[in-house]
């Protein structure tokens, strides 16, 4: 028999199980579900002696019952803050547990507090910064559990029971490092990713592709993955749903990625679908210029990476064959191409990128080969929010602006609160701003509804949004589906680009 051992996330308790551990009971397994000490159970005592280090003992002594008892193997699952207790638990009993499963949760590291975990941006800031180590911090309004996560998929109904039963959480628990032997490592590990609050098993599979350290364990045979299409509370929007996966899971089922290499050069390393001549090639500092016949002066398109990319990923975004043979390809057509490498290498990075994009931009403007009166910018993936500035307001030489697959809006997991990088938002303000914009028809779902959403608000407003299409594309087509649709969809997006470039006076805003 299976013993799933069940421990819930920041503010909630034993009662957010209800509906799940039914199935799973159903189903003929036996299930657990933990109270932490201050949130399912009485503290016994002040708040400030509730942290970390007591719920792991909370969790260690279900687990110690069980096995005491011999009645089957040991499945942990952690919800969101839940996950730090769960392992802190099965680092210290890793012999006796079959399987830890992350549900929708992070991948806490040793000497790392859960605070680093919390979504809102805003409020790790406001907590590392206040100096409280102790006390409690009151649970969500109705409308503020958006802030831990995202609420697709909950019922009316659901949302105020679960606003009804939630309890203050323990500062101590979210400020106390979470401490690992390495024990735990040795435990097969399942991820449960809720695609309505942040990335599915693609996107992850992307990440792990870019060389992220932290992310290598990821691939590990022992590591399975499932998606579910939901938001943050799975067990509340789809109870039967999770059951079902929680018990595949427990067999050793699901989806396993991919390490590095297995199949020849990760996808964004693979050869561009065009076969490009090479042309003239000029690097300074941070960016390189690829330069088209004759004296000039030339427009510019100036080619924007996605992210985030690891600071340490080699070769980097310029290098990439999908900039490079794009860079070729409009040079070739009678443009300069300009591809930087920006500094954006987590979700907080924004700020620093956009200012690495506005200061080569004015750097190619500059050059005497270049029209400065004359200038598209091309943004891809990741690189979407970075847009926001310049729909917000777009400048007089900016003639064009095209997106490929991009993502425009924050995903719910990563917690960004500043409004600045929202398209969403700003494009209701790019005027007449030509915008081109390439859509991947098998768009991972969590950045497709972004490009909804986007296109949505650009009809409102009266934007000037022409859409290239390709259907059977996808993210990253450009090295990952060489097919005659995919090369017609960059050549209508080259000469779409380069048609609002063709000499003539300022566009009016």
């Amino acid at each position: 028999m299976t013993v799933f051992i069940l421990v819930a996330g920041a503010f909630t308790g034993p009662h957010v199980w209800r509906d799940t551990a039914a199935y799973l009971a159903a189903g003929g397994a036996d299930v657990r579900t933990v109270a932490l000490t201050g949130l399912g159970k009485g503290t016994g005592g002040p708040a400030e002696a509730v942290d970390l280090v007591t719920h792991v003992a909370d969790v260690l002594a279900v687990i110690d019952q069980v096995a005491a008892q011999g009645s089957g193997d040991i499945v942990l699952v952690g919800h969101d803050y839940g996950i730090h207790p769960v392992l802190g638990a099965a680092d210290r009993r890793a012999a006796v547990v079959a399987r830890i499963v992350h549900l929708d949760s992070g991948m806490p590291r040793d000497g790392v507090p859960a605070l680093a975990a919390v979504p809102d941006q805003r409020l790790r800031e406001e907590l590392a910064g206040g100096g409280r180590t102790a006390g409690e911090l009151p649970p969500p309004a109705r409308d503020g559990w958006s802030r831990w996560g995202s609420t697709a998929g909950l019922s009316e109904a659901a949302l105020d029971g679960l606003t009804a039963l939630a309890a203050p959480q323990p500062l101590g628990t979210l400020l106390q490092p979470l401490r690992l032997t390495g024990a735990v490592a040795d435990v097969p590990v399942t991820g449960v990713l809720c695609t309505g609050n942040g990335p599915g098993i693609e996107l992850v599979q992307l990440m792990v592709d870019m060389g992220e350290p932290a992310l290598q364990t990821l691939a590990d045979p022992r590591v399975t993955f499932f998606e579910l299409p939901t938001g943050h509370w799975p067990m509340l929007s789809c109870p039967a749903e999770l059951a079902g996966v929680l018990t595949e899971a427990a067999t050793g089922g699901g989806h396993r990625l991919k390490a590095p290499g297995t199949d020849g050069p990760p996808p964004h390393l693979r050869p561009f679908l065009l076969d490009v001549p090479e042309r003239p090639r000029e690097r300074t500092g941070n960016t390189d210029l690829y330069l088209p016949e004759g004296p000039g002066p030339h427009p510019a398109v100036v080619f924007v990476h996605g992210g985030p990319v690891p600071a340490r990923a080699r070769p980097t975004p310029r290098d990439w064959p999908t900039l490079t043979g794009y860079a070729r390809y409009v040079a070739g057509r009678g443009a300069v191409s300009a591809v930087l490498d920006h500094r954006l290498h987590a979700v907080t990075d924004y700020g620093r990128a956009a200012e690495d994009v506005a200061d080569a931009v004015e750097r190619v403007r500059a050059d005497p080969r270049v029209d400065g009166d004359r200038v598209a910018l091309w943004f891809f993936s990741g690189g979407g929010p970075l847009t926001a500035d310049w729909l917000a307001a777009p400048p007089p030489w900016l003639r064009c602006l095209a997106l490929n697959y991009p993502v425009l809006a924050p995903l719910p997991s990563w917690g960004v609160t500043d409004a600045r990088f929202r398209p969403v938002r700003a494009v209701a303000h790019a005027g007449r701003l030509p915008i081109v914009l390439v859509r991947a028809g098998r768009e991972m779902p969590e950045i497709a509804a972004t490009v909804e959403e986007f296109l949505t608000a650009a009809a409102r407003g009266g934007a000037d949004v022409e859409v290239v299409d390709v259907p059977a594309g996808r993210h990253g087509f450009e090295t990952l589906d060489r097919t005659a649709e995919c090369r017609e969809a960059v050549h209508r997006a080259v000469t779409a680009v380069l048609a609002r470039l063709e000499r003539g006076g300022p566009i009016t805003r």
